[in-house]
């Protein structure tokens, strides 16, 4: 056997190891924080509620709006929920924290890279709270309202694709945000701009259907949508066919522009990093 080829193989094996392991890492730590776990689900659930309160006087006499059922639309509210624990919505300053702290120097050394060790920790986490919050809180809804749920097989392939491309873009977009850290002393400012947009832009407050043509087209020009609304939809399956593939295709975009992106400000942020001493 050629010895090189022989190294390659066993150098991979130990990076998807080491991956394996950190999201094995992340995935234990959610349990570590019960009681906050806990209150999250509850509030989680709570304003869940008054979101499907909202609909359903919206709604009124109507049955229809924008193609979207009122089971289509408090299904939203309990998916959107449901989902804000797993994609991390609000929050996320790990990369920020670590930046300030300096702990970013000494895990800047682990034997793998900094983008891809805190991509494992995150993919452990949102599975820990995909099990834990995402399905209870679907659960708890339909004991209150009957819920659509996916029909065929290849919906729900189809979902299992999106919830995993959904998680990627959300991790892009928030790794990127917290990279600012590297060069401004306060970049909690600019995270909860940034966050806040995205709640109205990706569909997450109120479905993009119901917005005009012009402000969707907006919408797409960023990777919210790819983010939240694509997950949604394709869970109350409104999108089928040439129109399925090519939001899938786009997440695919977003996870690619957005994975580049975060690597190339890394290392212009490490660069300033080391040049000031930091």
């Amino acid at each position: 056997m050629n010895p090189l080829k022989y190294s390659a193989n066993r150098l991979q094996n130990q990076d998807l190891k080491l991956f394996w392991h950190l999201i094995q890492l992340g995935f234990q730590q959610q349990f570590s924080y019960r009681a906050a776990n806990l209150a999250g689900l509850m509030t989680n659930f709570f304003f869940g509620l008054l979101r499907a309160s909202v609909m359903i006087a919206l709604y009124a006499a109507r049955t229809d709006v924008a193609g979207m059922s009122l089971q289509d639309a408090v299904t939203f509210t309990a998916f959107s929920q449901a989902i804000i624990a797993y994609l991390s919505l609000f929050n996320w300053w790990r990369v920020m924290l670590a930046v300030y702290s300096g702990e970013i120097a000494s895990e800047l050394l682990k034997p793998t890279n900094y983008f891809t060790f805190w991509l494992a920790q995150d993919i452990g986490r949102a599975i820990a709270h995909f099990l834990t919050r995402g399905l209870t809180i679907m659960a708890a809804y339909a004991l209150f309202f009957k819920i659509t749920v996916p029909q065929t097989v290849g919906q729900w392939l189809a979902l299992a694709v999106t919830l995993v491309l959904s998680l990627l873009v959300s991790f892009g977009w928030r790794f990127l945000i917290n990279l600012t850290a590297f060069w401004t002393p306060d970049a909690r400012g600019i995270g909860r701009i940034a966050f806040g947009l995205s709640w109205f832009l990706s569909g997450f407050m109120m479905p993009l259907r119901f917005f005009p043509d012009w402000f969707v087209r907006l919408c797409h020009l960023t990777p919210f949508p790819a983010m939240v609304n694509t997950l949604l939809e394709v869970y109350l399956g409104l999108l089928e066919g040439r129109a399925l593939l090519g939001a899938l295709a786009q997440q695919v975009l977003w996870v690619i522009a957005l994975f580049a992106l975060c690597q190339l400000v890394m290392r212009a942020g490490v660069r300033k990093l080391v040049i000031q001493g930091g």
